[in-house]
């Protein structure tokens, strides 16, 4: 006999969306609160951009950035020497089957939006999209 999944793909895929949201909430509110015990990661205001979840729900990858962006290499360096305490509380709070593993990059998505926005101000770029004809 075929095993039915009780959940359809589109209440799955919600599920991930949910489960990466309250990992980024924990994430954010043990950095906030300054609960490591690392002196690069206390000493820094560190932003979770975005957590995203594997299908299964076994791996998060952890998107950050330290705001005004200094020592981000660091800062990720230091959050990587502290998985096994991260993973260890997000698991306490989460409450799944499984504890996903961890993994912290630093988001490049802020660098990106600033190298199109210089793009799009070039005059060159503008020019064309200021264009009369259309």
């Amino acid at each position: 006999m075929a095993r039915r999944d009780p959940f359809t793909a589109e209440q799955q895929s919600v599920r991930v969306l949910k489960v990466g949201e309250r990992v980024r909430h924990i994430l954010s509110e043990l950095l906030a609160r300054q609960e490591v015990h690392d002196e690069t990661v206390s000493a820094a205001n560190i932003a979770v951009t975005e957590v995203r979840m594997s299908p299964d729900l076994r791996n998060a990858v952890a998107y950050v950035k330290p705001l005004l962006g200094k020592q981000e290499g660091e800062i990720v360096t230091a959050l990587r020497q502290n998985t096994a305490f991260l993973q260890r509380e997000v698991a306490k709070r989460l409450g799944l089957k499984f504890a996903p593993k961890l993994q912290f990059r630093p988001d490049e998505s802020y660098d990106e939006a600033d190298r199109i926005e210089k793009l799009l101000s070039d005059p060159k770029v503008a020019r064309d999209l200021d264009d009369p004809q259309d």
